[in-house]
């Protein structure tokens, strides 16, 4: 069995990623021998070959494939050790990873995390930003403590908890006739024209279908990939869009839009928090979860709710 040379693996990675060995030398300012020399240890190894070799480069062998994959991640493990070992001598506790989704994030989140940090300063907290989908498998295979996603995703591998509900509305400009609606049905929109958001993929998918559940389609006139770019073009009076009431309302004034609740079912949505098990959790991620558990719920009491 081959002990995994982090050296080697490096340079493997690098004759992958230049697509020759003379390449990679260059980048990794080795000689192309001592290059060659590594790699033919790791085939000799595990009795099989990673590259083929040819006077035009390399190309990979399914098992080249397979380390190449499986390296860059250990590498990015092996550097994320370095760094979070090298933060403890400035008297950094540890390190929480979060996972979580685009609305989460630009709904409540980061307030959520700040007055964590106010708390417990000593503490660092890595937040990326996923899918719900890549987060429940991010949460699963380990590469997060805590993730925050919708509940519509399946965790049946996860311990799960309650955690926070949002509101779809439809967001016009201030002038727009809608603007003058206390509550709108999703169906009485379908004549204007609609905004599609590449963050919002999962809310358009789910107006695509119950949009078509009515014999109607809707009616895209552009799609845009932030939630700033939306709401700039929403402001101007060039389209409509779906988007969370708590997304929008910080924002209404800046862009002058004008958020009007869906009085349909499926209009609200929940949030969940997951985690592969609170027994396995570090002390430092199960004080951050306890937070945002009983944040929640001084949400859903403040609301009366």
């Amino acid at each position: 069995m081959w002990q995994i040379d982090p050296t080697s693996l490096r340079l493997f990675v690098a004759v992958c990623e230049e697509g020759s060995i003379g390449r990679a030398s260059e980048r990794e300012e080795i000689t192309p021998s001592a290059i060659s020399k590594r790699i033919a240890d790791i085939e000799a190894s595990i009795g099989t070959p990673l590259l083929l070799r040819s006077p035009r480069g390399v190309t990979m062998t399914p098992a080249g494939e397979a380390l190449l994959r499986q390296g860059r991640q250990l590498m990015q493990t092996v550097e994320r050790l370095h760094a979070e070992l090298s933060e403890f001598a400035s008297g950094v506790l540890g390190h929480v990873r979060v996972l979580a989704n685009v609305s989460s994030i630009v709904e409540f989140l980061p307030e959520e995390l700040s007055s964590f940090l106010r708390a417990n300063n000593h503490i660092r907290i890595e937040l990326e930003e996923r899918v719900s989908t890549d987060i429940v498998r991010g949460i699963a295979d380990g590469a997060a403590d805590i993730g925050i996603c919708r509940d519509f995703v399946n965790t049946s591998n996860l311990e799960v908890f309650p955690y926070r509900t949002d509101h779809l509305s439809v967001v016009v400009n201030e002038e727009h006739p809608f603007a003058t609606l206390e509550h709108v049905s999703f169906i009485d929109t379908l004549d204007c024209d609609y905004m599609g958001l590449v963050l919002n993929a999962s809310v358009d998918r789910l107006i695509n279908r119950i949009a078509a559940d009515y014999g109607k389609t809707v009616r895209y006139r552009m799609h845009v990939s932030s939630f700033d770019a939306a709401f700039r073009l929403i402001g101007e009076g060039l389209a409509i869009a779906v988007l969370p009431q708590e997304a929008v309302q910080r924002y209404a004034a800046m862009f002058r839009l004008h958020s009007i609740p869906l009085t349909d079912t499926w209009a609200a949505r929940n949030f969940i928090l997951c985690v592969r098990s609170t027994d396995d959790l570090s002390p430092l991620a199960a004080r951050l979860l306890n937070h945002l558990i009983e944040r929640s719920r001084t949400v859903v009491v403040s609301a009366g709710i």
